[in-house]
């Protein structure tokens, strides 16, 4: 039996086996990156536009699913524009109090590491594809207010 493979970024074998299947199929198909609380910061520097998706439990939350099929249509209506991540279930909580999100699910927009905003909840198409349009034309910005900074110093990379 072959031993599993360890994403190092993450460390754990097939980060997406934890997900739920229509946000496993986000990282398999459309090369998506499980995003943690400590991963979360680096993944957002790596640079250019960034879309992390907290999906919260789908079981009260089952726009979430809708949120996960019609993602990877968003990101190609905007030219493939930007990279996606997923937040896994445990890691959800976290990475919304990082980013100032209440409200589920929500996609948090990042370029180059800064934060750009936060739109929440499933829209219909039209409005989606224009919502995101407006947050990839914003300036990145600071964080909500009272969020904790993942770095230090006002150059430091870090998910707001």
């Amino acid at each position: 039996m072959n031993a599993p493979v360890i994403d190092p970024a993450v460390g754990m074998a097939d980060p997406a086996a934890a997900l739920h299947p229509l946000f496993a199929r986000l990282v398999r198909e459309f090369g998506a990156c499980v995003v943690t609380p400590d991963r979360c910061a680096a993944w957002a520097a790596e640079g250019g536009d960034r879309v992390l998706l907290l999906g919260g439990d789908p079981v009260r939350f089952p726009e979430a699913l809708d949120v996960a099929v019609v993602l990877p249509e968003l990101r190609r209506a905007h030219g493939d524009r930007f990279s996606i991540g997923v937040a896994a279930r445990e890691h959800e909580e976290a990475l919304a109090r990082q980013h100032g999100s209440q409200r589920w699910p929500a996609l948090i927009f990042l370029r180059d590491g800064r934060y750009l905003g936060t739109l929440a909840g499933m829209h219909d198409w039209t409005d989606y594809v224009a919502q995101v349009g407006e947050m990839l034309a914003r300036t990145p910005t600071r964080a909500p207010i009272g969020i904790a900074a993942a770095g230090t110093g006002a150059d430091a990379p870090s998910c707001h």
